[in-house]
Protein backbone atom coordinates (compact mmCIF):
# COMPACT_ATOMS: atom_id res chain seq x y z
CA UNK A 1 0.00 0.00 0.00
CA UNK A 2 1.39 3.36 -0.95
CA UNK A 3 1.79 5.83 1.88
CA UNK A 4 0.28 8.59 -0.25
CA UNK A 5 -2.95 6.62 -0.78
CA UNK A 6 -3.29 5.72 2.90
CA UNK A 7 -2.48 9.19 4.21
CA UNK A 8 -4.43 11.16 1.61
CA UNK A 9 -7.58 9.16 2.24
CA UNK A 10 -7.28 9.88 5.94
CA UNK A 11 -6.66 13.58 5.39
CA UNK A 12 -9.70 13.91 3.12
CA UNK A 13 -11.84 11.97 5.59
CA UNK A 14 -10.71 14.05 8.56
CA UNK A 15 -11.49 17.35 6.88
CA UNK A 16 -15.06 16.23 6.19
CA UNK A 17 -15.89 13.77 8.98
CA UNK A 18 -13.28 14.16 11.70
CA UNK A 19 -13.59 15.89 15.05
CA UNK A 20 -13.06 19.66 14.90
CA UNK A 21 -14.61 21.08 18.07
CA UNK A 22 -12.78 19.41 20.95
CA UNK A 23 -11.62 21.98 23.55
CA UNK A 24 -7.92 21.44 22.78
CA UNK A 25 -8.25 21.70 19.02
CA UNK A 26 -7.85 24.83 16.89
CA UNK A 27 -4.89 25.99 18.97
CA UNK A 28 -1.14 25.92 18.53
CA UNK A 29 -0.50 26.65 22.21
CA UNK A 30 1.87 23.86 23.31
CA UNK A 31 0.69 24.14 26.92
CA UNK A 32 -2.89 23.29 26.00
CA UNK A 33 -1.93 20.63 23.47
CA UNK A 34 0.50 19.02 25.93
CA UNK A 35 -2.08 19.05 28.73
CA UNK A 36 -4.68 17.37 26.53
CA UNK A 37 -2.21 14.74 25.31
CA UNK A 38 -1.27 13.80 28.88
CA UNK A 39 -4.88 13.71 30.08
CA UNK A 40 -5.94 11.57 27.11
CA UNK A 41 -3.41 8.86 27.89
CA UNK A 42 -5.47 5.77 28.80
CA UNK A 43 -8.51 8.00 29.40
CA UNK A 44 -11.59 8.55 27.25
CA UNK A 45 -12.33 11.96 25.72
CA UNK A 46 -15.69 12.25 27.49
CA UNK A 47 -13.96 11.87 30.88
CA UNK A 48 -11.15 14.30 30.02
CA UNK A 49 -13.24 17.27 28.81
CA UNK A 50 -14.49 18.48 32.25
CA UNK A 51 -11.10 17.93 33.88
CA UNK A 52 -9.38 19.83 31.09
CA UNK A 53 -11.68 22.81 31.55
CA UNK A 54 -11.31 22.87 35.35
CA UNK A 55 -7.55 22.45 35.14
CA UNK A 56 -7.16 25.42 32.81
CA UNK A 57 -9.40 27.52 35.01
CA UNK A 58 -7.12 26.82 37.97
CA UNK A 59 -3.84 26.89 35.98
CA UNK A 60 -4.46 29.04 32.87
CA UNK A 61 -0.77 29.16 31.88
CA UNK A 62 2.24 26.91 32.16
CA UNK A 63 3.76 29.37 34.63
CA UNK A 64 0.68 29.13 36.85
CA UNK A 65 1.08 25.35 36.87
CA UNK A 66 4.80 25.52 37.60
CA UNK A 67 4.51 27.82 40.62
CA UNK A 68 1.53 26.00 42.15
CA UNK A 69 2.06 23.56 45.04
CA UNK A 70 1.98 19.97 43.83
CA UNK A 71 -0.88 19.33 46.27
CA UNK A 72 -3.05 21.76 44.30
CA UNK A 73 -2.21 19.96 41.07
CA UNK A 74 -3.10 16.59 42.58
CA UNK A 75 -6.39 17.99 43.85
CA UNK A 76 -7.37 19.11 40.34
CA UNK A 77 -6.41 15.67 39.01
CA UNK A 78 -8.32 13.78 41.71
CA UNK A 79 -10.54 11.11 40.15
CA UNK A 80 -8.85 11.09 36.73
CA UNK A 81 -6.52 8.23 37.69
CA UNK A 82 -2.94 7.33 36.76
CA UNK A 83 -1.67 9.98 39.16
CA UNK A 84 1.95 9.79 38.06
CA UNK A 85 0.74 11.83 35.07
CA UNK A 86 -0.13 14.74 37.35
CA UNK A 87 3.19 14.61 39.21
CA UNK A 88 5.08 14.48 35.92
CA UNK A 89 2.96 17.32 34.54
CA UNK A 90 3.97 19.53 37.46
CA UNK A 91 7.65 18.51 37.20
CA UNK A 92 7.58 19.15 33.45
CA UNK A 93 6.12 22.64 33.87
CA UNK A 94 8.86 23.51 36.34
CA UNK A 95 11.56 22.18 34.04
CA UNK A 96 10.22 24.20 31.10
CA UNK A 97 10.29 27.32 33.27
CA UNK A 98 13.72 26.64 34.77
CA UNK A 99 15.56 25.10 31.80
CA UNK A 100 13.79 26.52 28.76
CA UNK A 101 12.91 29.99 29.99
CA UNK A 102 9.19 29.22 30.08
CA UNK A 103 9.00 28.36 26.36
CA UNK A 104 8.19 24.81 25.28
CA UNK A 105 11.05 23.37 23.19
CA UNK A 106 10.16 22.90 19.53
CA UNK A 107 12.35 19.90 18.72
CA UNK A 108 10.60 16.52 19.26
CA UNK A 109 13.67 14.99 20.92
CA UNK A 110 13.94 17.91 23.32
CA UNK A 111 10.24 17.63 24.14
CA UNK A 112 10.62 13.88 24.76
CA UNK A 113 13.38 14.61 27.27
CA UNK A 114 10.87 16.37 29.55
CA UNK A 115 9.31 14.46 32.48
CA UNK A 116 6.34 12.27 31.58
CA UNK A 117 6.55 12.81 27.81
CA UNK A 118 7.28 9.86 25.54
CA UNK A 119 8.13 9.79 21.87
CA UNK A 120 4.56 9.70 20.56
CA UNK A 121 3.34 12.53 22.80
CA UNK A 122 6.41 14.63 21.98
CA UNK A 123 5.82 14.11 18.26
CA UNK A 124 2.15 15.06 18.56
CA UNK A 125 3.03 18.31 20.33
CA UNK A 126 5.74 19.10 17.77
CA UNK A 127 3.45 18.36 14.82
CA UNK A 128 0.40 20.23 16.11
CA UNK A 129 2.28 23.25 17.42
CA UNK A 130 5.49 23.53 15.42
CA UNK A 131 4.77 21.82 12.06
CA UNK A 132 7.25 19.02 12.70
CA UNK A 133 7.25 16.22 10.10
CA UNK A 134 6.95 13.32 12.55
CA UNK A 135 4.65 10.35 13.14
CA UNK A 136 2.82 9.34 16.30
CA UNK A 137 1.98 5.92 17.68
CA UNK A 138 -0.69 6.08 20.37
CA UNK A 139 -3.27 3.37 21.04
CA UNK A 140 -5.65 4.53 18.32
CA UNK A 141 -2.92 4.67 15.69
CA UNK A 142 -1.63 1.23 16.64
CA UNK A 143 -5.11 -0.21 16.19
CA UNK A 144 -5.56 1.43 12.77
CA UNK A 145 -2.15 0.27 11.54
CA UNK A 146 -2.54 -3.27 12.92
CA UNK A 147 -5.86 -3.75 11.14
CA UNK A 148 -5.18 -1.92 7.92
CA UNK A 149 -1.78 -3.54 7.34
CA UNK A 150 -2.54 -6.89 8.99
CA UNK A 151 0.16 -6.71 11.66
CA UNK A 152 0.19 -9.70 14.01
CA UNK A 153 1.61 -9.54 17.52
CA UNK A 154 0.87 -7.49 20.62
CA UNK A 155 1.58 -3.82 19.75
CA UNK A 156 3.17 -3.24 23.14
CA UNK A 157 5.89 -5.83 22.50
CA UNK A 158 9.19 -4.08 21.62
CA UNK A 159 9.66 -5.85 18.27
CA UNK A 160 6.09 -5.16 17.14
CA UNK A 161 6.23 -1.55 18.31
CA UNK A 162 9.48 -1.02 16.41
CA UNK A 163 7.84 -2.42 13.29
CA UNK A 164 4.87 -0.09 13.76
CA UNK A 165 7.09 2.95 14.21
CA UNK A 166 8.82 2.14 10.94
CA UNK A 167 5.45 1.77 9.22
CA UNK A 168 4.12 4.98 10.79
CA UNK A 169 7.15 6.88 9.47
CA UNK A 170 6.70 5.40 6.00
CA UNK A 171 3.07 6.52 5.78
CA UNK A 172 3.74 10.18 6.66
CA UNK A 173 2.44 12.56 3.98
CA UNK A 174 4.55 15.39 2.63
CA UNK A 175 2.00 18.01 3.66
CA UNK A 176 -0.88 18.34 6.14
CA UNK A 177 0.93 16.25 8.77
CA UNK A 178 -1.09 17.69 11.67
CA UNK A 179 -4.36 16.93 9.86
CA UNK A 180 -3.12 13.42 9.09
CA UNK A 181 -2.20 12.76 12.72
CA UNK A 182 -5.57 14.04 13.89
CA UNK A 183 -7.23 11.81 11.28
CA UNK A 184 -5.55 8.71 12.68
CA UNK A 185 -6.66 9.63 16.20
CA UNK A 186 -10.21 10.37 15.06
CA UNK A 187 -10.53 7.24 12.95
CA UNK A 188 -9.36 5.04 15.80
CA UNK A 189 -11.66 6.75 18.29
CA UNK A 190 -14.83 6.91 16.19
CA UNK A 191 -14.73 4.20 13.49
CA UNK A 192 -11.84 1.78 13.97
CA UNK A 193 -12.85 1.21 17.58
CA UNK A 194 -11.76 -1.66 19.78
CA UNK A 195 -15.32 -2.94 19.96
CA UNK A 196 -18.00 -2.65 17.28
CA UNK A 197 -15.83 -1.02 14.58
CA UNK A 198 -17.76 0.76 11.82
CA UNK A 199 -15.98 -0.76 8.84
CA UNK A 200 -18.90 0.03 6.53
CA UNK A 201 -18.14 3.76 6.61
CA UNK A 202 -14.36 3.58 6.99
CA UNK A 203 -12.38 5.41 4.26
CA UNK A 204 -9.80 2.60 4.34
CA UNK A 205 -12.18 -0.35 4.07
CA UNK A 206 -11.03 -1.49 0.63
CA UNK A 207 -7.38 -1.25 1.71
CA UNK A 208 -7.79 -2.94 5.09
CA UNK A 209 -6.18 -6.37 5.41
CA UNK A 210 -8.16 -7.19 8.54
CA UNK A 211 -11.47 -6.52 6.79
CA UNK A 212 -10.38 -8.44 3.69
CA UNK A 213 -9.35 -11.47 5.73
CA UNK A 214 -12.20 -11.22 8.26
CA UNK A 215 -9.75 -10.55 11.12
CA UNK A 216 -11.06 -7.25 12.44
CA UNK A 217 -11.98 -8.82 15.78
CA UNK A 218 -8.56 -10.50 16.08
CA UNK A 219 -6.44 -7.40 15.43
CA UNK A 220 -4.64 -5.82 17.06
CA UNK A 221 -3.39 -8.88 18.94
CA UNK A 222 -4.45 -8.58 22.61
CA UNK A 223 -1.97 -8.35 25.45
CA UNK A 224 -0.94 -11.85 26.55
CA UNK A 225 -3.18 -12.88 29.45
CA UNK A 226 -1.72 -13.32 32.88
CA UNK A 227 -3.16 -13.79 36.34
CA UNK A 228 -4.12 -10.50 37.96
CA UNK A 229 -2.78 -10.31 41.53
CA UNK A 230 -5.38 -9.67 44.23
CA UNK A 231 -4.48 -7.47 47.20
CA UNK A 232 -6.46 -6.82 50.38
CA UNK A 233 -6.26 -3.73 52.59
CA UNK A 234 -8.16 -2.44 55.62
CA UNK A 235 -8.59 1.33 55.88
CA UNK A 236 -9.53 3.27 59.00
CA UNK A 237 -12.32 5.85 58.65
CA UNK A 238 -11.84 7.84 61.84
CA UNK A 239 -14.36 10.64 62.43
CA UNK A 240 -14.38 13.61 64.73
CA UNK A 241 -16.79 16.56 64.80
CA UNK A 242 -17.53 16.65 61.09
CA UNK A 243 -13.98 15.81 60.03
CA UNK A 244 -12.15 12.67 58.94
CA UNK A 245 -8.55 11.67 59.54
CA UNK A 246 -6.54 11.44 56.32
CA UNK A 247 -2.97 10.53 55.54
CA UNK A 248 -0.79 11.70 52.67
CA UNK A 249 0.51 8.82 50.57
CA UNK A 250 4.23 8.55 49.72
CA UNK A 251 5.24 10.31 46.46
CA UNK A 252 5.67 7.02 44.60
CA UNK A 253 3.43 3.99 44.44
CA UNK A 254 -0.34 3.84 44.15
CA UNK A 255 -2.11 7.14 44.77
CA UNK A 256 1.30 8.77 45.17
CA UNK A 257 1.06 12.16 46.89
CA UNK A 258 -2.71 11.98 47.38
CA UNK A 259 -4.64 11.96 50.64
CA UNK A 260 -6.05 8.61 51.67
CA UNK A 261 -7.46 6.88 54.71
CA UNK A 262 -4.90 5.46 57.16
CA UNK A 263 -4.04 1.90 56.25
CA UNK A 264 -4.04 -0.73 58.99
CA UNK A 265 -1.09 -3.14 59.12
CA UNK A 266 -1.94 -6.67 58.05
CA UNK A 267 -3.53 -8.51 60.96
CA UNK A 268 -3.58 -5.45 63.23
CA UNK A 269 -6.59 -4.61 65.36
CA UNK A 270 -8.15 -1.32 64.36
CA UNK A 271 -8.66 -0.39 68.01
CA UNK A 272 -5.06 -1.31 68.90
CA UNK A 273 -3.73 0.64 65.92
CA UNK A 274 -5.74 3.73 66.80
CA UNK A 275 -4.57 3.67 70.40
CA UNK A 276 -0.89 2.95 69.75
CA UNK A 277 -0.24 4.88 66.55
CA UNK A 278 -2.68 7.74 66.94
CA UNK A 279 -2.86 7.98 70.71
CA UNK A 280 -6.63 8.02 70.91
CA UNK A 281 -9.56 5.98 72.13
CA UNK A 282 -12.31 5.22 69.67
CA UNK A 283 -15.89 4.07 69.88
CA UNK A 284 -18.90 3.21 67.70
CA UNK A 285 -17.04 0.76 65.48
CA UNK A 286 -18.75 -0.09 62.22
CA UNK A 287 -17.64 -2.10 59.20
CA UNK A 288 -18.49 -0.32 55.94
CA UNK A 289 -19.22 -2.16 52.68
CA UNK A 290 -16.15 -3.59 50.94
CA UNK A 291 -14.98 -1.97 47.73
CA UNK A 292 -12.93 -3.37 44.85
CA UNK A 293 -10.78 -1.18 42.60
CA UNK A 294 -8.85 -2.32 39.52
CA UNK A 295 -5.40 -0.93 38.83
CA UNK A 296 -3.35 -1.67 35.73
CA UNK A 297 -1.41 -4.54 37.29
CA UNK A 298 -3.55 -5.72 40.22
CA UNK A 299 -6.97 -5.59 41.83
CA UNK A 300 -7.34 -4.00 45.26
CA UNK A 301 -10.01 -5.10 47.74
CA UNK A 302 -10.71 -2.42 50.36
CA UNK A 303 -12.37 -3.10 53.70
CA UNK A 304 -13.18 0.23 55.42
CA UNK A 305 -13.69 0.27 59.19
CA UNK A 306 -15.35 3.38 60.63
CA UNK A 307 -15.15 4.69 64.19
CA UNK A 308 -15.44 7.92 66.16
CA UNK A 309 -12.48 9.41 68.04
CA UNK A 310 -13.30 9.89 71.71
CA UNK A 311 -9.87 11.04 72.83
CA UNK A 312 -8.22 13.21 70.22
CA UNK A 313 -5.18 11.81 68.40
CA UNK A 314 -1.86 13.55 68.91
CA UNK A 315 -1.03 13.34 65.18
CA UNK A 316 2.69 13.36 65.81
CA UNK A 317 3.36 11.41 62.63
CA UNK A 318 3.90 13.49 59.48
CA UNK A 319 1.23 13.34 56.84
CA UNK A 320 -1.74 12.84 59.16
CA UNK A 321 -4.37 15.57 59.22
CA UNK A 322 -8.00 16.20 60.02
CA UNK A 323 -10.01 17.32 57.00
CA UNK A 324 -13.54 18.67 57.33
CA UNK A 325 -16.15 16.91 55.25
CA UNK A 326 -17.20 20.19 53.67
CA UNK A 327 -13.61 20.58 52.39
CA UNK A 328 -13.34 17.16 50.76
CA UNK A 329 -14.54 18.40 47.38
CA UNK A 330 -11.22 20.22 46.90
CA UNK A 331 -9.01 17.59 48.54
CA UNK A 332 -6.68 15.41 46.42
CA UNK A 333 -8.46 12.10 46.99
CA UNK A 334 -8.33 8.91 44.92
CA UNK A 335 -11.70 7.99 43.43
CA UNK A 336 -12.26 4.93 45.69
CA UNK A 337 -11.57 6.96 48.84
CA UNK A 338 -13.95 9.68 47.65
CA UNK A 339 -16.63 7.03 47.11
CA UNK A 340 -16.16 5.62 50.61
CA UNK A 341 -16.36 9.04 52.24
CA UNK A 342 -19.32 9.99 50.08
CA UNK A 343 -21.37 7.19 51.65
CA UNK A 344 -20.87 8.51 55.20
CA UNK A 345 -20.96 12.27 54.62
CA UNK A 346 -24.56 12.76 55.85
CA UNK A 347 -23.79 11.07 59.17
CA UNK A 348 -20.53 12.92 59.71
CA UNK A 349 -21.63 16.48 59.02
Amino acid sequence: MKGSDFSQRLIRWQKQHGRHDLPWQNTRDPYRVWLSEIMLQQTQVVAVIPYYARFLTRFPTLKDLAIAPVEDVMAQWSGLGYYARARNLHACARMVMDTHGGAFPTNPDAIAALPGIGRSTANAIAAFCFNAHVAILDGNVKRVLARCFGIDGFPGAPAIEKKMWRLADEQLPTHDVATYIQAQMDLGATLCRRGKPRCDVCPLQDLCVAKRDDRVVELPTPRPKRAVPEKQVTLLVLLREGAVLLEQRPPSGIWGGLLSLPELPIGASAKFHARNRLGCEVEQWQALPDLAHAFTHFRLHISPVMATARQLPHLSEPGLRWVAFDSLANAPLPAPIRRILGTIKPAAG
